[in-house]
């Protein structure tokens, strides 16, 4: 499919605004998920601002589409995709963390419009995100749900279980998104608890299998189009990326996975991102 090129550009300089947000939110001095929010800052885009169907007057429309962060530690990623889609002020945005803030550290339903369920820090997303896609089934609700993991975040076993029950119940209204930039917490996920290789493992599982550059706009929206079209069976998109996209002191740093800007680096982060 081809896309137009000014709506390419568009969402391309919307998920530069995301991670221009995300660097607003941390702040100076405080530890803040960047590297995680910056790899995945283009898929959020084109959820939010090309696919998913929602009200930000009405975050429980009842048809809307769904979308779940299991990797519920980038939460600043998804509050700037919430507030640059109208659910709350951008302003609000710096209030991240602080007490008192309906914006936490993690994902948090009772407090914040537009978030779906706590999923915690990682690992529970899809189990959720699975059960929501079944329950739209049962109440013939033609909506879909989207789940963003990470590669880390797939040696957590109830992932696979999730998997391999979303296959068994053809749970096509599902999409599970994963952000491969290849760091975690403590280093390089192939020196952790190495789950690769991706494609075959889903496919393993019965998942129809989509591979793409997780920062090309054009091949993240045709992916997205195209799980639509496959009937009988969830979709999982890898999208391979850069932890700490757009940050170039960021970029492929694992210290950068929670970390700390100072005034210097938090000055210079936005200007790099600066739209």
């Amino acid at each position: 499919m081809k896309y137009r090129k000014e709506l390419l550009e568009e969402l391309t300089l919307k998920a530069q605004q995301l991670r221009k947000d995300v660097v607003l939110s941390i702040g100076v001095g405080v530890a803040g998920h960047v590297g995680g929010s910056c790899s995945a800052a283009d898929i959020v885009a084109a959820l939010y601002f090309y696919k998913m169907k929602y009200d930000p007057k009405n975050p429980q429309m009842p048809d809307r589409d769904r979308f779940l962060l299991s990797k519920g530690h980038v939460a600043i990623l998804q509050y700037s995709a919430l507030a640059e889609a109208g659910f709350f002020p951008v302003e609000d945005l710096k209030t991240t963390k602080e007490i008192g803030s309906y914006l936490q550290g993690h994902p948090d339903v009772r407090k914040t419009p537009g978030i779906e369920a706590g999923t915690g820090s990682l690992g529970q997303g899809l189990s959720i995100g699975l059960g929501m896609a079944l329950g739209l089934k049962s109440d013939d609700i033609n909506s879909r749900v989207y789940v963003l993991c990470g590669d880390g975040e797939l040696g957590e076993g109830q992932i696979w279980e999730a998997a391999m029950a979303a296959s068994a119940y053809k749970a096509d209204n599902l999409v599970a998104i994963v952000d491969q930039n290849g760091l975690q917490a403590m280093g390089k996920v192939i020196e952790r608890l190495n789950t690769n290789p991706l494609p075959e493992k889903w496919k393993s599982f019965g998942w129809n299998v989509v591979e793409i550059n997780g920062h090309n706009m054009e091949e993240i929206l045709t992916a997205l189009d195209e799980a639509e079209t496959v009937k009988g069976q969830p979709t999982v998109i890898i999208a391979h990326t850069i932890k700490g996209k757009g940050i170039s002191f960021a970029e492929n740093v694992v210290g950068f996975h929670n970390g700390v800007l100072t005034e210097e680096t938090y000055n210079k982060a936005l200007q790099e991102l600066s739209i």
